[in-house]
This record gives C-alpha cells, sequence and structure tokens, in this order.
C-alpha cells in the first residue's frame, strides 16, 4: 500500500476537526485529484486506486465528517452532500489547491457534480463511479436498510463476513481474504475489543427526514450546469442505484467531453481495483488532467 501523509483541517463550518490523506505528486505542480468516498465507507476506499495514481497526481482522500478519524457531528442534520462539498472546499483551501479533479464513488460523486456546479472554475474534471443525475429507488432503499447500522461483531471475521451479506451482490467474486480486507477499510476496532463499522450511525438519519437527502434522487437540474465539465461515468454491471438510460440521458445533455463504461461483473459500486475501471480512469485523467 502506498504511503500517505495524515492531514487534519478545520471543517467550512470552523465546527469539527477533519481528516484526509495526503499522497504527494512526484513532481512539483503534480495535477491535484480529490477522492471522496460514498456514504458508509471512508478514505481507505481508495487504496488500491491510490496505489495506481499517485506519484503521477497530488491526491486528496478525504474522510468524510462522521467518517473513519474526522470528528463525528453532534448535529445530524449536517450530514447532508452541500454541507460534506463545503468541507472539501475547507480541505483543498488548507493545502493551497485551487483546481483538482474530482472522483467520487456514489455519495461523493453527488459531491462532485454539486462542486462543480458551485465553482466550476476550480474542478477540472469529475469521475462519477457508479453515481449520476438520477438514482434508482430500489438502490436506495437497500442503502436505507443497512447504513446506520450499529451492531457491534465480535471479531474481524464476524466483521468480514457482515461485510459480505451486505455486499455480495455488487461483488460476486470476493474470497474470504478480500471480505476481511474490506472489513478491515471499512470497519474499526472498538476499545472493548469488538468490531463496528467505522462511521457515526446518526449519518444515516437524514433519511426519510423533511432535511435534504444523503443520497438525492434527481440531480439533473445540477447535471445540466455542469455541461462542460470533462465527466467520465462508471457503472456497475448490475447496479441497482445507476441505471443504462441515466447514462445515456447525461451523455446525450453533456456538451463536453464525456466518457462512459460499463464495469463487468459488479454492482453497487465497483472498487476502482477492478482492470476496466483503472484503465479507464488513467486514460481519462491523462487527457483531461495533464
Amino acid at each position: 500500500m502506498t504511503g500517505y501523509r495524515e492531514h487534519r483541517y478545520g471543517s467550512a463550518d470552523q465546527r469539527l476537526t477533519l481528516f484526509a490523506r495526503g499522497y504527494p505528486g512526484e513532481q512539483a505542480g503534480a495535477p491535484a485529484l480529490l477522492l471522496m468516498h460514498g456514504l458508509t465507507r471512508n478514505s481507505a476506499d481508495f487504496e488500491a486506486l491510490a496505489d495506481h495514481l499517485a506519484g503521477k497526481y497530488r491526491l486528496v482522500v478525504a474522510d468524510q465528517r462522521g467518517r473513519g478519524l474526522s470528528d463525528y457531528d453532534p448535529e445530524p442534520a449536517n450530514y447532508r452532500p452541500d454541507v460534506y462539498a463545503k468541507d472539501m472546499w475547507a480541505l483543498l483551501d488548507s493545502l493551497d489547491i485551487r483546481q483538482a479533479g474530482l472522483i467520487g464513488t456514489s455519495l461523493g460523486g453527488l459531491m462532485a457534480m454539486l462542486m462543480a456546479a458551485t465553482e466550476p472554475a476550480r474542478v477540472r474534471a469529475i469521475v462519477l463511479n457508479d453515481v449520476g443525475a438520477e438514482l434508482m429507488e430500489e438502490g436506495i432503499e437497500r442503502i436505507r436498510s443497512y447504513a446506520g447500522q450499529d451492531t457491534p461483531m465480535a471479531n474481524w471475521n464476524d466483521a468480514a463476513d457482515r461485510c459480505k451479506q451486505i455486499n455480495a451482490a455488487a461483488l460476486p467474486d470476493l474470497g474470504n481474504e478480500d471480505w476481511l480486507a474490506f472489513a478491515r477499510r471499512t470497519c474499526a476496532q472498538q476499545a472493548d475489543g469488538t468490531i463496528a463499522f467505522n462511521y457515526d450511525p446518526a449519518i444515516s438519519q437524514e433519511f426519510g427526514s423533511d432535511a435534504p437527502d444523503p443520497e438525492p434522487a434527481d440531480l439533473w437540474h445540477v447535471w445540466d450546469t455542469i455541461k462542460q465539465v470533462p465527466a467520465l461515468v462508471l457503472r456497475g454491471q448490475s447496479s441497482d442505484v445507476l441505471s443504462p438510460d441515466t447514462v445515456n440521458e447525461m451523455h446525450r445533455r453533456h456538451d463536453g467531453p464525456f466518457v462512459s463504461v460499463t464495469v463487468p461483473n459488479r454492482g453497487h459500486a465497483p472498487l476502482l481495483d477492478e482492470p476496466e475501471a483503472v484503465a479507464e480512469i488513467e486514460g481519462f485523467l491523462q487527457n483531461h488532467l495533464t
């Protein structure tokens, strides 16, 4: 695993201390890339992709508030995409990064679209991992069914089994060692020795409330404002979140460079260690960030 530097900074509202991993580029002035994880994940989600991209780019990989090593927010109403996006601008500002490419998985992709819409001059290109301008309700309901689970697991093998139960349909070819590694990226050991998912269970409280949904189903109004931003959309072949029709409509409504690829044998969401995904990402970034 490629080594990284720890970076801590103040949230946009100055209420929390947040965490990010930094992977410096090999040359001064290497293009910056901000990587943003999904609803229940953290910065460890991008370890495999970082191994491919580190050195070529200056990578910044965030733990969103309420995840990983970032502070939990005592106000669950702040667990929503627009707040996370503001935190990401605070992160980039803390590192004196004026422009960056954005890579986002699921929730992170929604954030990427919001960021490109609010500060277009600062976003050079976006990569959306199994997320788009419209989300399928069946996938949102599935995420609702497990997000916020706080029942502790006895040990790492139990954690691996829980991760498999939740994600096996999306990642059908993972073996036992893969699921154990997945659990170690996704969970954390507690003071009493039990294992828990590495996020604040309150991140799910906004589902079903009157506040902006953590996974809003329709962002066409946002997509239509970022028509010139180079975009790569990756879709898991069996995704229940992003449909082929949505990808096609995103392409039709986009005026700038647009590339889409289906990642075989994957649902929501590809891990971004698949050869097809890595090749597409590397080629896209080569064309639009260097």
